[in-house]
């Protein structure tokens, strides 16, 4: 089959992150998107022709998706779409439908996995919903269209048939990640237009090592999901490829949990060095899984910065929600990385169970004391699916917000002792907290002294942080 790739466009101007735990709107990073290049190389695999239009990263229109479905006359098409922006990408599948409406319509969504009902009826124009496990599900389904097999026996998917909405029996996921191919790079015509914070060290890409956490978090989309690996030698043939063909600068390894396997993370830093290519990169991880050796030896590696899921200064609130972490563990994981010269990114999450204006005071003091490089300070979002979402909304009397409300940096719901209006002006405060220390923008200038290469990247992040604080208030920025 002839199968087109579509990212919808931005979303108001908005860039878009449309990638499993990411799916969210970000004003300052345009990324990949990078699960549609393993679904585009995976159906390469199976021998289907693939094209790919990132309308978002090129920051198109759909008149060009409509062009592009002219000129490549597609037999399928499959696009990603996201709760807070939902109606807006589901004109991808519709701008398909004008120009042949026989073409099936695959939508692929992972926060609103609970709910293929609603995703369906509100999205006439979609045909399949995969729910999860792409990398399995996508090439399943395109399989099925080519060959006519029943879509019933295709797990992981809901779909119409005969105007009742189909639920399919999940699918298996994915085991073996090394199973893998190298994602499709060559459907982008280059790696120009992306970056992550700042418009700074490209040309860059972000990539996927491992998948999957295994920890509960109860406000998390992708808590207990089983963890999967790439083998250190794995990744660096694809690193070596983006190396060579693209010259690449800066990863991001998009990880939910990069080092919950510790000795993997020591074979994949002595093969960066072995390799010698002289790439940075970032991660995502948890303050209790870093220690000051494994810091030195990621920063000589070639990591230059690592974003901690923090979520609360509070004990009392990261018990609520089943961290498994004490505060004093992620001061000493900041302060470790920051003794490293590793750029620190701490999430902060306003609005958990039991949260109070005495635990917002706390996690202010949090933010006093370890000033991280950079923070994000989000309200809770009780997502679909989640622990949480199911803690708020099995109370009898409390209406559920529709999905496309549920943004991060809009409380939708307070808690006992706190507004939504409450919450809004907590994360209001914790920026106004770190923004206005002298101590903050000092420990900065005086990393960028000893750090000069960031100095064009500091620039640009300060430019960011003005523009956003001033005019957005943090409006789309996570």
């Amino acid at each position: 089959m002839k199968v087109l790739l579509i990212n919808p466009p931005r979303h108001q101007g908005v860039s878009v992150i449309r990638e499993e735990r990411c799916e969210v709107t970000e004003r300052y990073s345009v990324l990949e998107p990078y699960s549609l290049l393993q679904t585009g190389a995976l159906l390469r695999n199976g021998g289907h022709q693939v094209d790919l239009i990132d309308l978002n990263g090129r920051d198109l229109s759909y008149d060009a998706l409509q062009a592009k479905v002219r000129e490549f006359r597609p037999d399928a098409a499959v696009y990603r779409f996201t709760p807070t922006t939902f109606d807006w990408d589901q004109k991808a599948a519709s701008t398909v439908k004008e120009v042949d409406k026989d073409v099936p319509t695959v939508g692929i969504c992972w926060t609103l996995h609970t709910m293929p009902k609603q995703v369906l009826t509100e999205a006439p124009d979609q045909d399949i919903y995969v729910r999860q496990d792409y990398e399995v599900v996508a090439p399943a389904v395109v399989d099925a269209l080519s060959k006519g097999t029943p879509l019933d026996q295709v797990k992981g998917i809901s779909f119409r048939n005969n105007g009742e909405i189909v639920n399919n029996p999940a699918a298996t996921p994915l085991k073996e990640y090394d199973s893998m191919p190298l994602p499709a790079y060559d459907l982008l015509p280059d790696l120009k237009p992306y970056y992550v914070t700042a418009p700074a060290g490209r040309p860059f890409t972000i990539l996927y090592t491992s998948k999957g956490c295994p920890f509960k978090c109860s406000f998390c989309t992708v808590a207990g999901t089983p963890w999967k690996m790439r083998t250190a030698p794995h990744i660096i043939e694809e690193l070596r490829y983006l190396k060579e063909h693209y010259g690449l600068r800066t990863a991001s390894f998009f990880d939910e949990t990069f080092t919950f396997n510790r000795q993997r993370v020591v074979d994949i830093c002595k093969a960066l060095k072995e390799e010698d290519l002289r790439i940075k990169w970032y991660c995502n991880t948890r303050a209790h899984l870093v220690d000051r050796e494994l810091l030195a030896l990621m920063r000589s590696a070639g990591c230059r910065g690592m974003s901690f899921g923090i979520e609360s200064g509070s004990q009392r609130i990261l018990d609520s929600v089943e961290k498994h972490i004490s505060v004093q563990q992620c001061r000493d994981a900041i302060l470790n990385a920051k003794a490293e010269n590793i750029k620190v990114l701490c999430s902060f999450i306003f609005g958990l169970p039991g949260e109070d204006w005495d635990s917002v005071n706390e996690t202010l003091q949090f933010v006093r004391e370890t000033l991280p490089t950079s923070a994000q300070f989000n309200v809770a979002v009780p997502y679909p699916g989640t622990r949480l979402h199911e803690q708020i909304y099995g109370l009898p009397g409390l209406e559920e917000p529709d999905f496309r409300q549920l943004y991060q940096h809009a409380s939708v719901v307070g808690t006992e002792k706190m507004t939504p209006q409450d919450l809004d002006k907590a994360r209001e405060m914790a920026y106004k907290t770190l923004y206005s220390s002298s101590r903050w923008w000092g420990s900065n200038i005086k990393h960028v002294l000893k750090e000069p290469s960031d100095l064009y990247l500091a620039f640009r992040y300060a430019l960011k942080i003005t523009n956003n604080y001033m005019f957005h208030g943090m409006k789309d920025a996570h």
